[in-house]
């Protein structure tokens, strides 16, 4: 690749619960309203896709010095490109130019964006929002 890729990693805590506690927060309205909620759900969503990965998956987060980021990619075994999936909180999720920016970079065989919400629909062209559970589902049978 012709692109200058940040070096610095990002942490994620892989137990939620224990972010929580630490934090005081102890229940799902004082999660909400903190402002770890975000950055907690990404956490735990991240966790859960990577768990259900078929064994031998490599798991990244991507991003260029320009800002173009992809929360997660997941180079699933024997295949060619990963998949990349970006993480989102909010019931409609919206996808901005970055991610738009990175995929085109990494030319993976899928794109998602898992959000809070219920169902699975189109969120742009090759891109499609889904839940987190059924995510997890099509990893699992990957």
């Amino acid at each position: 690749m012709r692109k200058r890729l940040v070096k610095s990693p990002k942490v994620y805590v892989r137990d939620s619960g224990l972010v929580h506690a630490l934090l005081g927060i102890g229940d799902r309205e004082a999660l909400l309203a903190h402002p770890v909620a975000g950055g907690s759900w990404e956490g735990m969503a991240i966790e859960s896709l990577i768990a259900a990965a078929p064994r031998g998956t490599e798991a990244h987060f991507f991003r260029t010095a320009a800002g173009a980021e992809i929360d997660l990619l997941l180079q699933l075994p024997g295949r060619r490109a990963p998949w990349a999936i970006e993480i989102k909180r909010a019931i409609a999720p919206k996808i901005e130019r970055g991610f738009h920016a990175a995929c085109e970079t990494v030319a993976p065989e899928r794109c998602w964006v898992v959000y809070g919400g219920t169902e699975r629909f189109p969120i742009a062209a090759g891109v499609d929002a889904i839940v987190l559970v059924d995510l997890c589902a099509e990893l699992a049978a990957a």
